[in-house]
Order: structure tokens, then sequence, then C-alpha cells
């Protein structure tokens, strides 16, 4: 699901917010990483992470990496953080309304 660009900008201005719920350091993109982004982004729908300065992979290539695996799209890169999106399979939870 490809994101349009007032989605994007949607859902920018609400992980301002968040605090990152995942972070990567020496290990990198682990499939316990993985695991645990799969959990909360199944739970928030939208999460933010943070690189730390001992990864090998910089923050855009920590953010693909991670989003390819968790089948997420990359909502923005700032810094050393990132915000990751995927739409909830859940029923009965709020989800998040993005604009068309």
């Amino acid at each position: 699901m490809a994101l349009k660009g007032r989605q994007v900008r949607q859902l920018r201005s609400l992980a301002h917010h968040l605090d990152p719920v995942i972070i990567i350091g020496k290990a990198d993109v682990s499939e316990g990483t993985v695991d645990q982004a799969d959990k909360a982004l199944e739970a928030h729908e939208l999460i933010k992470c943070s690189v730390l300065d001992s990864s090998s992979l910089d923050v855009r290539e920590a953010a693909e990496a991670l989003a390819e695996r968790c089948h997420a799209e990359v909502v923005q890169v700032i810094g050393r953080k990132f915000a990751l999106y995927r739409e909830t399979s859940r029923e009965g939870v709020e989800k998040i309304e993005l604009v068309q």
C-alpha cells in the first residue's frame, strides 16, 4: 500500500508525539526486533523507532529493512529516529482514519 502525500503528512503529525518503542542497536534488524515491531504495529498501527550509534546500519537503511520485513510503510526519517505505519488486521479496534 503506497501512501499518498496527504496521508504521510497526517501520519507524520501523529508520530511527532510518540516515544520510540523499538530501539535498533548493535544487533541491527534481528528476528527479535522484527517480532517486537510486528507486535507493536499490530497493536498501534503507527510506531516510532530509534537507531543507536552502535548500529552498523544508517537510519534510512534500518527503516527500510524493518519496514520490508514487517510489511509496513516508512512514514518519516529524522535524525536517528523513524516512524512506521501498517494497518492492523484486528477487528473491533479503533483504527487510524487516513485522509483520501
